[in-house]
């Protein structure tokens, strides 16, 4: 009997499924406890990637409530490439899916963090603009600029203290969340991603530069959601991380 592919997953990634009909060793005999082996080498790596993917997570939820947790996600959202980077894509849509986790709201959004962080780290390289190139511009041709943003550049936008909380459970003496609303924004400056928060408009200014207004459109735009907007502040965070590429005058 000839065993599908689809079959030998599910029966790999369930602890209590049989062992397939059809399968042997090397020598011809029934796999017995040798595919048993292999299953829980298999859901071993998978957990382990999930702890190694989402630390926020796992420090938050604890090693054994993780552990079920990545159990429930990989026999529901198996691996579908063998690079491991793409693991866990769908993993904060799980979260927020599991009505056991409704009073924990703020997981859905630490998990996305998290996934932006990876994404940073292997995004492609881009020549980033000198850390000086506005010294000495007028106000009006500043204003007037359209920049390009980097690829490993992330922007989140969150109803919750996301900074405070993914630094609280990643960072030791961390102090605690403050309740307010945090806009996280993501920079590579060197080779490694760097997680910032935003002040208010921040995030309103930056996402309006994404999508190709000037410097001056982008702020009017911050003003409006944010009228005690700082342009100084996000604009070093982007110069100082790498984060903008071609400054051009519209």
């Amino acid at each position: 009997m000839k065993l599908s592919q689809t079959g030998f997953v599910s029966a790999l990634l369930a602890p209590d499924a049989p062992i397939p009909d059809g399968l042997s060793d090397g020598v011809g005999r029934p796999a017995g406890s040798r595919f048993s082996v292999y299953r829980n080498n298999v859901a071993a790596s998978l957990t382990e990637a999930l702890h190694e993917g989402f630390p926020a997570i796992a420090g938050l939820l604890g090693k054994e409530n993780m552990d079920g947790l990545a159990g429930l996600y990989f026999r529901k959202h198996p691996p579908a490439s063998p690079l491991m980077m793409h693991f866990g894509g769908d993993f904060p849509d799980f979260l927020a899916g599991m009505q056991q986790l409704n009073h924990l709201g703020y997981l859905p959004d630490v998990a996305r963090l998290e996934l932006a962080l990876r994404r940073s780290y292997h995004a492609a390289d881009a020549m980033p603009a000198a850390r000086d190139a506005l010294a000495g511009m007028s106000p009006d041709v500043l204003m007037s600029l359209k920049v390009g943003i980097a690829p490993a550049v992330e922007l989140l936008r969150s109803d919750w203290p996301l900074y405070d909380i993914w630094r609280f459970a990643t960072q030791p003496g961390a102090p605690n969340p403050r309740a307010k609303a945090q806009d996280v924004l993501i920079t590579r400056p060197e080779f490694d991603p760097i997680a910032q928060p935003l002040h208010p408009g921040g995030a309103n200014w930056i996402d309006a530069l994404i999508q190709g207004q000037s410097i001056g459109a982008a702020y009017e735009a911050a003003l409006q959601a944010s009228p005690d907007f700082d342009l100084s502040q996000p604009l070093t965070l982007l110069l100082e991380g790498g984060g903008l590429t071609d400054l051009m005058i519209s």
